[in-house]
């Protein structure tokens, strides 16, 4: 009996001194595929991440140019953003985010979808540069399960309703906002312990930084190597400053009611060119990005609906909802009148006939 103690008690003891952190995904670019919506210009959007920012178009414009008043995290409508030192009119021109399709004679799990694609033109003379890859919005991580028609209007999703196809694969519980599950956002994060993103490398000697925001709004970047490589691979960064003993740890008691839940949400990726190496062109593709973090409250069950009596945090989380759909809007139709009054003739109309066009002689005695 006292043996059987001692093994209990050692059993115990080195479980206290072991952490196990969660996995999730916190973006995949293969579920961003264009399959909804079509703006008239022949882009298409992403019917999952579809948002409509007609909500904040004054009343000057017509309801023909509302339902054109959308956007969505589909791989074409992310953004290039670069620096002082990159920037320049060829290369605002040329870099873009592209859909990369993944040809089928693949041996990847990814084969026959499409990843994200990068170029990025960066200067050729002796100058640090860099390149932000962002969303076309920032993702927001309030905003509730909806469904999306073919026109992209959302239908809020009731809570009777299958919501299983709102998840992952590897997560099967509940999704509580729309953009988790593998497209921006995941709740519930206390420390990070590891980030994980899916490149392919192309010996470019450039550095690769992911980017996230957390709840308090504040953005960090995690370096996550060099891209000399070439084929695909999975870089990673591993928390220095993670402490696995549970008796290092600071022990922080926080009420369990009504404190909102963290969360962290993706931002951008981040492409950096030392001086001394190569410029001009970078390509680069991307698959996924994943986290390992522990969790910043345990869910457990409750013998009074706490949240259902107070509605502390729902008012909390609606008022943050309405700041980040009226930034979002604002900036999106400021980006819709821009695109309108872009020229689309390519081409002067001609003053002269059909006889008299083309190549004809200007000399007077020419025949």
């Amino acid at each position: 009996m006292k043996k059987t103690l001692v093994l209990i008690a050692a059993s115990l003891l080195l479980l206290g001194g072991v952490t196990f952190a969660e996995e999730a995904m916190l973006i995949d670019f293969t579920r961003l595929e264009q399959d909804c919506c079509d703006n008239g210009d022949g882009s298409t959007q992403n019917s999952r991440t579809v948002m409509d920012f007609s909500i904040s178009a004054g009343a000057t414009f017509s309801e023909s140019q509302k339902d054109l008043m959308k956007t969505s995290l589909a791989l074409p409508e992310w953004e290039i953003v670069l620096n002082s030192s990159a920037k320049n009119v060829a290369s605002l021109a040329d870099s873009k985010v592209v859909a990369a399709h993944v040809e089928e004679r693949s041996d990847q799990p990814f084969k026959g979808k499409n990843v994200m694609g990068v170029r990025v033109v960066f200067p050729t003379w002796n100058s640090n540069a860099n390149a932000r890859i962002i969303p076309p919005f920032e993702i927001p991580a309030y905003q509730p399960l909806s469904t999306a028609d073919a026109e992209g209007n959302r239908t809020p999703v009731g809570e009777t309703e299958d919501t299983s196809k709102f998840n992952d694969a590897e997560n099967k519980d509940y999704e509580a906002t729309l953009f988790e599950g593998g497209y921006g956002v995941v709740k519930n994060v206390g420390t990070i312990k590891a980030i994980k993103v899916t490149t392919m490398g192309m010996n470019y000697p450039h550095g690769l930084y992911v980017h996230l925001t957390d709840n308090d709004g504040i953005d960090r970047r995690y370096f996550m190597g060099y891209l000399m490589f070439d084929g695909w691979k999975e870089l990673q960064w591993n928390n220095p400053q993670y402490i696995s003993e549970i008796r290092n740890r600071e022990i922080r008691v926080y009420p369990v009611y009504p404190r909102g839940t963290p969360f962290v949400k993706f931002s951008g990726f981040e492409i950096t060119r030392d001086a001394a190496h190569i410029g001009g062109d970078f390509i680069g593709y991307f698959v996924d990005v994943k986290i390992l973090y522990d969790q910043a409250v345990l869910k457990s069950e409750r013998d009074i609906a706490d949240e259902n009596l107070w509605k502390i945090i729902t008012k909390k989380e609606e008022a943050r909802l309405n700041a980040e759909m009226q930034k979002f809007g604002t900036k999106q139709v400021n980006r819709f009148i821009e695109k309108v009054k872009i020229d689309k003739v390519n081409n002067f109309t001609t003053s002269l006939n059909a006889e008299g066009s083309g190549n004809a002689p200007t000399d007077r005695n020419a025949k």
